[in-house]
C-alpha cells in the first residue's frame, strides 16, 4: 500500500532538515544557469539550442542531487552537472518526453497531462540506473506510473498553496520550496518503487 501524501511531504521535510542551506544554494545556482541561458537567448539566438542541449542532462544532475538528499546520502552542489555523464541518454529522453507531451497536447490538454504524469519519473529511473536507455526509461516510467497518476497530481496540487504564498513573497520563498517539491517527488519516487518490489 503506497505512503500517503502528506506523510511523504514530512519525510522530505525531515530529509532536509539539516540541508537546507546546501538545498537552497544548490537550485539557487541551478535556476541562475538556466534563467542566464533564457535571457542569453534574446542577444545570441543560438543560446536557445545550447538550452535545449543541456536540459535533459540538467534536469538529471538535478534529481541525482534530490535522490540523495531523499535518501540522506551526499549531497554536493556539483552533482547537478552529473547528468552531462549520461549526456545522449539524458538528453535523448528530455526530447522523446518533450515530443511525446506535446503530441498528445495537440489531442487536448488532458491527454498531453496524462502523458506528462506517466512520464514524470523517467529522470529519477535515469538516476537510478545509468545503464537503461531513454526509452527504455521512459516505458518503465509509464508502467511504474499506473494506477498512481491521480496521487501525484494531488501531490502536486498541495504545493499550489504554498506557491501562491511565495509569489506573495516576491518570489523569495520558492528558494524553499523548488527544493521542497524536487525531495518530495523524490520521496514519492522511492515509495511507489518499493510498492511495485513488494506486490
Amino acid at each position: 500500500m503506497s505512503t500517503e501524501n502528506v506523510v511523504l511531504m514530512k519525510m522530505a521535510r525531515e530529509a532536509l532538515k539539516d540541508k537546507w542551506g546546501i538545498a537552497i544554494g544548490t537550485f539557487v545556482v541551478y535556476t541562475l544557469i538556466i534563467v542566464a541561458i533564457q535571457v542569453s537567448t534574446e542577444f545570441f539566438p543560438f543560446a536557445g539550442l545550447i538550452g535545449l542541449i543541456i536540459s535533459g542532462p540538467m534536469a538529471l544532475g538535478l534529481t541525482i542531487f534530490s535522490i540523495n538528499i531523499s535518501r540522506n546520502q551526499d549531497a554536493r552542489l556539483e552533482q547537478i552537472f552529473e547528468g552531462f555523464n549520461n549526456f545522449g541518454t539524458s538528453l535523448g529522453a528530455y526530447l522523446l518526453m518533450f515530443l511525446f507531451i506535446l503530441l498528445w497536447s495537440l489531442l487536448l490538454i488532458i491527454p498531453g497531462i496524462i502523458a506528462a504524469l506517466s512520464y514524470s519519473m523517467t529522470f529519477y529511473i535515469l538516476a537510478d540506473d545509468n545503464s537503461i536507455g531513454a526509452m527504455d526509461a521512459i516505458n518503465k516510467s509509464k508502467k511504474m506510473m499506473y494506477g498512481y497518476k491521480w496521487k501525484y497530481f494531488c501531490l502536486g496540487l498541495r504545493f499550489l498553496g504554498w506557491a501562491l504564498l511565495c509569489i506573495l513573497t516576491l518570489g523569495i520563498g520558492f528558494l524553499w520550496l523548488s527544493p521542497y517539491v524536487q525531495v518530495s517527488v523524490a520521496k514519492f519516487y522511492e515509495d511507489i518503487k518499493e510498492n511495485q518490489i513488494t506486490t
